[in-house]
Formats: structure tokens, sequence, C-alpha cells
């Protein structure tokens, strides 16, 4: 098995998993890494919410000894907010803090966080600056290939990002115009990956095995990470892994996909702090990710969006499986 470093941290380069706001939330992770995912990061964590002592947001920094290596990632735009920040998330001992530049939603950019900071290379340089000088452990930074088309900036901002002593970076490569559509484009990563000393990570289509080795063939990136295609799939890490182990890959049966798809939702419950008929239905749409591709799928997934109980999961997953074998036959 071939390693990264990240400052002092070790990471197997495989592939990782990208941070995913209302999705990698600590269930999704902990599944993931029980699948092969190297390296995780939290869902973004507002750094003015840290400072402010908002309590939803320190849920998020928890960190378990399962899911590392695992970073907790913060967003701002503000130096004196995010060092603040990095003194408190240090507090919950991340391997890694990573700070999002790259988010393209309108309540994070519109505030002058997340993607909109492509756009202020300065500002961007003196917020990774104060993290890199607040934290004892290493800072990374996450970004895309620039704001849109006619700005395509990731090496200069890769460039500044470097200068400010981050110790990787992780590049997605769409423009925030893109938001999750259209191609990434690859060839930004490798221009990045040929300008600066430091890890990059590659970001952006990677949906198997095969576009995973072609990544890292044709970026020449240190570490590939997903996000989307690992929706019901977490089978996605270990299937990397099993190849950069030389050990066979079997995939998944939908009965198996059943069990886990369960296991995922009483991580759901056991995490939440919230009533299970509350809590379930924030495992809906997981469970509706586990049953895409298969016979039937779009009825059962319909059903996934009703459920109230752990119990009714169970049934469902039975009735589930049961169909799935009677359409092999």
């Amino acid at each position: 098995m071939q390693y990264i470093k990240i400052g002092n941290v070790s990471i197997e380069k495989t592939c990782a998993l990208a941070p995913m706001a209302s999705v990698a939330d600590r269930a999704y992770r902990t599944i993931c890494r029980r699948f092969g995912a190297s390296y995780v990061v939290s869902e973004m964590v507002s750094a003015k919410g840290l400072c402010y002592s908002d309590r939803k947001t320190k849920e998020l920094c928890t960190v378990t000894d399962s899911e590392r290596p695992m970073a907790i990632q913060i967003f701002g735009s503000e130096p004196e907010f995010i060092s603040r920040a990095v003194e408190i998330v240090s507090g919950f001992n991340p391997d890694i803090i990573d700070i999002n530049m790259g988010c393209p939603v309108p309540k994070v950019v519109n505030i002058g966080c997340g993607s909109a900071l492509m756009k202020d290379i300065k500002t961007a340089f003196s917020v990774a600056e104060s993290a890199v000088k607040t934290s004892k452990i290493p800072v990374t930074v996450k970004f895309r290939s620039g704001w849109d088309n006619n700005s395509k900036n990731a090496v200069e901002f890769a460039k500044a990002m470097e200068s400010a002593g981050v110790s990787a970076i992780a590049v997605h490569g769409r423009t925030r115009e893109q938001f999750y559509s259209g191609e990434a484009d690859w060839n930004i990563i490798s221009e990045v990956k040929k300008n600066v000393s430091i890890p990059v990570i590659g970001n952006g289509d990677v949906k198997d095995l095969q576009s995973c080795l072609d990544m890292y063939e044709k970026t020449g990136c240190d570490l590939v990470m997903t996000g989307r295609a690992s929706y019901g799939n977490p089978f996605i890490f270990d299937e990397i892994k099993a190849y950069s182990e030389g050990r066979e890959y079997i995939p998944p049966s939908p009965e198996y996909k059943m069990q886990i798809m369960l296991e995922h939702i009483r991580l759901i419950l056991k995490f939440s702090e919230k009533p299970e008929n509350i809590a379930i239905r924030e495992a809906r749409k997981i469970s509706a990710w586990y049953m895409n591709g298969y016979y039937g799928s779009a009825k059962f997934r319909a059903k996934c969006y009703s459920l109230e109980s752990y119990a009714q999961a169970v049934q469902l997953a039975e009735e589930f499986s049961e169909v799935q074998k009677k359409h092999s036959l």
C-alpha cells in the first residue's frame, strides 16, 4: 500500500471521501471509513458559528477514532474569526483542519465565503495564513478551478495557498458557475500539481475504480477524492482499496446492500439526539440511495421518503430484497 503525507498525517493513496454538507455526517463517514475511504472530512462548519458558541455547529466537530484520519472543515472570510475557530476545533483533536474555499451555494457565497474567495485571493491568503499561524496541526484548503470559465485561476490560487503555508490543497475541477453540473476539468488539476510542491488532492467525476485510476494517471495528483459516487455506494472505496491491495473485489448483492443500509440507519439513530420518529427522516434519502439501479427501485425509493420508524425500514429492506431475488430467477 502506498501512502501520502499531509504534514505528519499518513493517508493511504486510495480514495478519500469528499466533504458534503447535509450528507457526510458522522454516520456517513463511519460507514465509508469501514469500507476503505482513506480519509474523511467533516461537514463544513461556520467559523463565526463556532466563535459564537453555536451548539449545533460544535456538534459537527466531534471526531471518533473510527473516522481517523479525519479533518474538520471550517469556512469563513475573516482572518480573526478563522484564527479563533481553529483554536476551538483543535480542542476536538482532528488530524487536519481544512478550510472550505469552494462551496458554491448562494447563502455561503453571498457572505464572501466558500468559492467567493476565489475572486479575492488577497483575502483568501490572509484567511489561510491566519489558520496556519494558529494551528498546531496541518491546515489544508479545498477550492475549485475558478469562479467561471473566464476566470479559471486555480493555479494562481494554489500558489497563494502554498505561500500561506498550507500543508495540502484539494481541487474540485469545476467552476463555481458549474456547481455540480457538466464535466470536471482534470487538466486544471494537472496544472495545479505541476505548479506547487505540496500534496494535491483531485476531486470531480470520480465514479468508480477506473475513473479513480484515470484521475491519478491524467492529473498526477497525490490523492483522489470522491463524493456523490458514494451515495448509497460506500463499496466504491472497497473496490478501489482492493485494487491497491491486489485482492479480488466482489460486488455487493442487493441483500448485502440492504444490510448495510440498515446499519447506516442505525448509526444515524445512534448519533442523533432527536427522537427516532424525527431522526429517521434524516435517513430517508440515505435509504433511497442504496436502492438505485435495481428492478422496481423507483417504487421502493418513493416508500423510503415515507419512513417513520426503523421497523418500517427493516420491513422495506426485506421486501426489496425479496423482489430482487424473484426478479433474478
